[in-house]
C-alpha cells in the first residue's frame, strides 16, 4: 500500500509538474547575458551600477552583465536602439521622449532620486558673470549633446528667457576631458556631474548657478521630484524578459541599500581607481555631495513622470502637443519585489 502510495505521489507530483513550471527554474533569467549601455560610467549619478558590477550583484542574481560605457546618455540610447546593447542605465526622461517618438520604452529601477546635475559658468572666461542671461552666446560643455546634462542647461536658460539656439553646446565627456576643457578655456560654462563638478569647483574653476546634487534644490528647481538614472529598456524586451528584468533590478536595489550604508572609505576601495580621477579627496567630498540624491530603495515616486514632462515641455515645443501616457514610461513592480526579498539589501 506505501508503494503503492508512493507511485501515485510521484506520478501525481509530475503531472503536476506539466502544469505548473517548477517554481525554481521559472524564476531564472530568460536571458544571462546581458549588455548594458550607460553613457559616463564614472560619474556618481550611477554609482549603484559600479557597485551592483563591482560587488558581483549581477552574478548573485544568475546575470552575467557587460557595461559597455558612452560619452553620454543619448549615445547609450542610440546603442540599444540599434540593437548593441539590451538595456540603458541613464536618465529617465528618455523614456518620455520615446515614447513620443513611437519607440516605447520603460524604466523598471531608479538610481537617483535628483539628477545631480550642476550648471556652473569658468571664473575664467566669465569673470563677471551676474544673470543666466550672460550665458547668450556662449558655449556650454555638456556630457553628449542631448544627454540630460544638456537637458537640464536647457531647462535653466529657458526660465530666463534663452532659447537653446542662443548658446552653443559642446560635448566634453564626463571624466578629465570635460575638466581639461573648462580649465583652457574651451568652453565657457559647464553642465555636468561628481566627481568633474566637485573637481572644478575646489580649483575655483567654476562658479556654480544650478545645482540638483541637492535634493530640495532639485524638487525646487523642477516643481516636484525629478526622477534622474535608472535602468531602463524597450517595453518588448521587458515583456519577453521579466526574470532577467527582476534579476537586474533586484542587483540595482541592492546596490543602492549598500550605498546608503556604506562610508567613504568603503566607496573609495570598491570603486575602480580611474573614476577617483587622480584625487581621493575629491572623490570623498563628491560622494557625500550626492548620496542624498541617490536612491535608498530604488522606486520611482509617482509624480516623477509628471515632472519629468513638464521639464521637457519647457524645452521642446513638440512635446507640449506629445499624447504621452505617463504611467507606461516607468513600473514599480519589479523593484516592489525586490525589497521584499532584500528588504535590507
Amino acid at each position: 500500500m506505501r508503494a503503492r502510495l508512493t507511485r501515485r505521489h510521484i506520478l501525481a507530483v509530475g503531472a503536476m509538474s506539466l502544469i505548473y513550471p517548477a517554481i525554481g527554474s521559472a524564476q531564472a533569467p530568460e536571458r544571462k547575458k546581458v549588455t548594458i549601455a550607460v553613457g559616463g560610467k564614472n560619474l556618481l549619478y550611477y554609482l549603484p551600477l559600479t557597485i551592483a558590477e563591482q560587488q558581483k550583484l549581477f552574478e548573485a542574481e544568475g546575470l552575467d552583465v557587460t557595461i559597455v560605457d558612452f560619452a553620454g546618455g543619448a549615445r547609450a540610447l542610440q546603442a540599444v536602439i540599434g540593437g548593441s546593447a539590451d538595456v540603458v542605465s541613464g536618465a529617465f526622461e528618455h523614456n518620455i521622449n520615446m515614447q513620443a517618438k513611437g519607440q516605447p520604452m520603460r524604466a523598471f529601477v531608479l538610481q537617483g532620486r535628483a539628477p545631480q546635475i550642476v550648471l556652473a559658468v569658468s571664473t575664467k572666461t566669465m569673470p563677471n558673470y551676474k544673470t543666466v542671461a550672460d550665458l547668450k552666446g556662449k558655449k556650454i560643455g555638456v556630457t553628449a549633446p542631448g544627454s540630460s546634462t544638456n537637458v537640464l542647461a536647457n531647462f535653466v536658460l529657458a526660465k530666463a528667457g534663452l532659447k537653446p539656439s542662443d548658446v552653443s553646446f559642446v560635448g566634453v565627456g564626463a571624466a578629465q576631458g570635460a575638466v581639461a576643457a573648462l580649465r583652457a578655456g574651451q568652453i565657457d560654462a559647464i553642465s555636468n556631474l561628481d566627481p568633474v563638478i566637485t573637481m572644478l569647483a575646489r580649483s575655483n574653476d567654476i562658479q556654480i548657478i544650478s545645482d540638483t546634487r541637492d535634493v530640495a534644490e532639485a524638487d525646487k528647481i523642477f516643481g516636484g521630484p525629478m526622477p534622474a538614472a535608472t535602468l531602463y529598456a524597450p517595453i518588448s524586451f521587458i515583456d519577453k524578459n521579466p526574470n532577467t528584468v527582476q534579476a537586474l533590478t533586484n542587483a540595482i536595489v541592492r546596490a543602492n541599500k549598500w550605498i546608503q550604508q556604506a562610508g567613504p572609505s568603503d566607496i573609495v576601495k570598491v570603486v575602480p581607481e580611474s573614476y577617483l580621477l587622480g584625487d581621493r579627496a575629491v572623490y570623498i567630498d563628491a560622494f557625500l555631495k550626492a548620496r542624498p540624491a541617490l536612491s535608498p530603495d530604488g522606486m520611482f515616486p509617482e509624480q516623477g513622470a509628471a515632472t519629468a514632462l513638464r521639464a521637457l515641455q519647457s524645452i521642446d515645443d513638440s512635446m507640449k502637443t506629445a499624447k504621452i501616457d505617463l504611467k507606461a514610461v516607468f513600473t514599480n513592480d519589479f523593484v516592489r519585489r525586490a525589497n521584499a526579498k532584500y528588504p535590507k539589501g
